[in-house]
């Protein structure tokens, strides 16, 4: 599958600004950029770092004024996610290290509260894949996904206590109990072609069968149709702007996702 991912972000800036910006996906074992498009208007000295999780992270200083960024690229992903039922639980010692982060909890995700609800969503479950895909539907049926519902992101324990939340928030929630489990998982933020309403998307993978598999909480199918932005713990660690000083929010904000057709 062929996508054109777009965003755009509008601010009125008050005061000098920083931003830590992870607006440009990359390429991997999931994902082709191959083409990519990034614009900041008024043009501003743009610094770009790789972060702890190896997100590409951006950084700049707005100036007062109306500042603008605008993104885009072509990105060639599968054309459905993978399954693997019966895929093997990994026992920690033998995780990556760059896998054990994941296993902890973390500030939306408060695994260590969650073992015994997981266990009993699990139970009579194979370890590993099916346990995580018996959490995800689980979530679907007893969580309900509420696009816009809130702002700011909810903690595994809140979404559990108010039974609604947007993507993020389920996102939390499966993130913890897979934890619970001693099951790897991590966060991630990107686009999904055909999400309704369309907005950035969360979603979360799981460790298990020696690699990282999607799952997604908000969706009663599989589709494809997955680009990633960013990974991380939770979604403290993905915002896709962080902004520091007086409080700035976008008075604009486009997201598309097209389907670009094979050339002949």
């Amino acid at each position: 599958m062929h996508l054109l991912i777009s965003c755009y972000l509008r601010f009125e800036i008050i005061n000098p600004t920083p931003f830590i910006l992870m607006l440009r996906p990359r390429s991997g074992t999931q994902q082709w950029v191959e083409r990519e498009e990034y614009k900041v208007l008024p043009s501003t000295p743009v610094f770009e770092f790789t972060d702890n999780y190896g997100n590409l992270c951006q950084r700049l200083i707005a100036k007062p004024g109306i500042f603008s960024i605008a993104t885009s690229a072509d990105v060639i992903i599968s054309n459905t996610i993978d399954e693997a039922f019966g895929a093997h639980f990994v026992e920690i010692q033998n995780l990556p290290d760059t896998v054990l982060c994941y296993l902890l909890p973390s500030r939306y995700c408060e695994s260590d509260f969650f073992n015994d609800m997981a266990t009993q969503i699990t139970q009579g479950q194979l370890l590993g894949y099916n346990q995580v895909y018996a959490i995800k539907e689980w979530l679907l049926t007893n969580i309900n996904y509420v696009p816009g519902s809130n702002n700011e992101p909810l903690s595994a324990i809140q979404v559990n206590n108010r039974q609604f939340g947007v993507c993020r928030d389920l996102a939390h929630l499966g993130i913890a109990l897979c934890r619970s489990l001693s099951i790897p998982a991590r966060i991630v933020v990107g686009y999904l072609h055909n999400l309704n309403p369309m907005d950035m998307h969360a979603w979360f993978e799981a460790y298990v069968g020696d690699r990282w598999y999607t799952f997604d909480a908000t969706q009663t199918n599989s589709p494809g149709g997955y680009v990633a932005l960013g990974y991380g713990r939770d979604a403290a660690d993905v915002a896709v702007f962080n902004q520091f000083g007086l409080s700035v929010h976008p008075i604009e904000q486009q997201v598309s996702v097209d389907f670009i057709p094979n050339e002949l």
